[in-house]
């Protein structure tokens, strides 16, 4: 007889919840902000750009957070977090991104954040570069497709390390470095069109990338030994659409895509299949000497990453793509799907924890992982609440699958839901595409009084954190 699993998470496990500067703070042009390619995307990620902020931009008002970061920090609190993930928007610090000087309105800002963190005993984990470079590197530069960008981040970097780096333990360098072939302009601030954009240029931003994030790692280290710097990847598990070897193969040509971000990262060079891949393409890397030192010498910490789904590939039968699934993929028939088309897959999360564990031996940290679901405000008994039962169910599936690989024997720092609390959506930009464990009073057409209200998986997450995950339902 099998033994019934009772997911274990090791004392001092880091719980908590995770943002985006550009989908919670408003605020966009206060205090000396500059703009940034978020201010001109008004779509989300996959949308087309604007020549300046639109009135119908949500990401401009956010869910104001700017101002009410005490509010939203004690609300974390109350559900017992001991890590909030928030980024910091660039261009708040560096108008620009390319000054000399920091603005030092922007600076006191996080400063207050961390103020109040730290009042509640929160355990802040940052994130430097959110899919939030300042629009005139941009425009002036093609974003990462210039090495310039590499001084200019490492000197943004070095500054928040010397503001806050006895205040902050926990850095990410970049969110979801992977998804830059994708979503070039917000990922990489690359103003040329997708469509227009050459191999050589991409795959050379990616590399002004993956510079910029160990100059950076070496920084963090050089202010302060006891930092901590990890890499943040988009988690998506490749299945074989049939147990054809041809599928299987193209299963794991798509995989390895995402593995050669953390390849670097954890293992300081370029693995033999990227690079035959370039060959193939016709691209030479312009990889300096000083860039392969640093490569080699300032691997991260940790690993980090999101996950919301996994997909199949095929390279047998006619493709037919899911809707949501953003890198490509196709549609595995044994799994359902989010309303926009995210199919729904805990035990994959076990899975790639399994396998980032197995292939580079760091820590991990899930910083990303939620429902995106379309609430409905009910009163009930204490006032405004959401029945939220399906995320709950999303959530602890999950959860316990991260217990799972725990048990297998996997270093696991903690997790963070995305979305703790209602944002604006990255992919849509949508305020109806809800992930929080607390409503804000917002609409898509922008109305709506910004009120924050718990939903049922507040008291439910306060829980499984109270009882260390021994809560949750297997």
């Amino acid at each position: 007889m099998t033994a019934t699993f009772v997911p274990s998470f090791p004392n001092g496990f880091l719980w908590g919840g995770a943002t985006a500067a550009n989908q919670i703070e408003g605020a966009y042009d206060a205090d000396g902000k500059g703009l940034s390619v978020q201010d001109v995307t008004p779509r989300g990620v996959a949308g087309p750009r604007t020549d300046g902020p639109t009135a119908d931009n949500l990401k401009l008002g956010g869910i104001d957070f700017y101002h009410r970061y005490a509010e939203d920090i004690a609300l974390f609190a109350r559900m017992g977090f001991k890590v909030f993930r928030f980024s910091i928007a660039w261009s708040r610090i560096f108008p620009n991104g390319d000054e000399a000087e920091p603005n030092e309105s922007g600076l006191a800002f996080y400063d207050r954040v961390l103020d109040e963190l730290e009042r509640h005993g929160i355990e802040p984990l940052v994130t430097i570069s959110h899919y939030e470079t300042p629009l005139r590197l941009a425009e002036k530069y093609n974003g990462w497709a210039d090495r310039e960008l590499i001084g200019f981040y490492e000197h943004y970097a070095r500054t928040l390390f010397q503001r806050y780096g006895n205040r902050v333990r926990y850095w990410l360098t970049f969110n979801e470095i992977n998804s830059l072939p994708h979503f070039p302009f917000v990922s990489g601030g690359i103003a040329t069109p997708r469509q227009e954009l050459s191999d050589q240029d991409l795959h050379q931003a990616m590399h002004h990338e993956l510079v910029a994030s160990a100059a950076a790692t070496r920084a963090a280290r050089r202010t302060n030994p006891d930092v901590r710097v990890g890499c943040m990847l988009l988690a998506t598990p490749f299945y074989p659409l049939t147990p054809d070897p041809r599928d299987v193969w193209a299963a794991k040509r798509a995989e390895r895509e995402n593995y050669a971000f953390g390849d670097v990262h954890c293992r300081g060079r370029y693995p033999g299949y990227f690079l035959r891949g370039l060959r193939e393409k016709g691209v030479e890397l312009d990889v300096t000497e000083e860039d392969a030192a640093l490569l080699e010498e300032y691997t991260v910490d940790f690993v980090s990453f999101s996950y919301y789904m996994s997909m199949c590939e095929t390279a047998t039968q006619p493709r037919e793509s899911g809707s949501g699934n953003l890198l490509g993929g196709v549609v595995n028939p044994t799994l359902q799907a989010s309303e926009w088309g995210w199919q729904i897959d805990p035990v994959g999360l076990r899975i790639v924890m399994n396998d980032y564990w197995d292939r580079w031996g760091k820590p991990l940290f899930v910083v990303e992982n939620g429902l995106g679901a379309r609430d409905v405000l009910v009163e009930g008994p204490h006032g405004p609440t959401v029945e939220d039962d399906y995320r709950i169910s999303y959530l602890n599936d999950h959860l316990v699958q991260v217990g799972e690989a725990i048990a297998d024997g996997v270093e696991v720092l903690g997790y963070t839901s995305w979305g703790c609390i209602d944002l604006v959506s990255a992919s849509t930009a949508q305020m109806s595409k809800r992930y929080g464990f607390i409503y804000v009073d917002l609409n898509d057409d922008g109305t709506g009084t910004l009120a924050r209200y718990p939903k049922k998986s507040f008291d439910w997450y306060r829980e499984v954190i109270t009882t260390n995950g021994a809560s949750l339902r297997t």
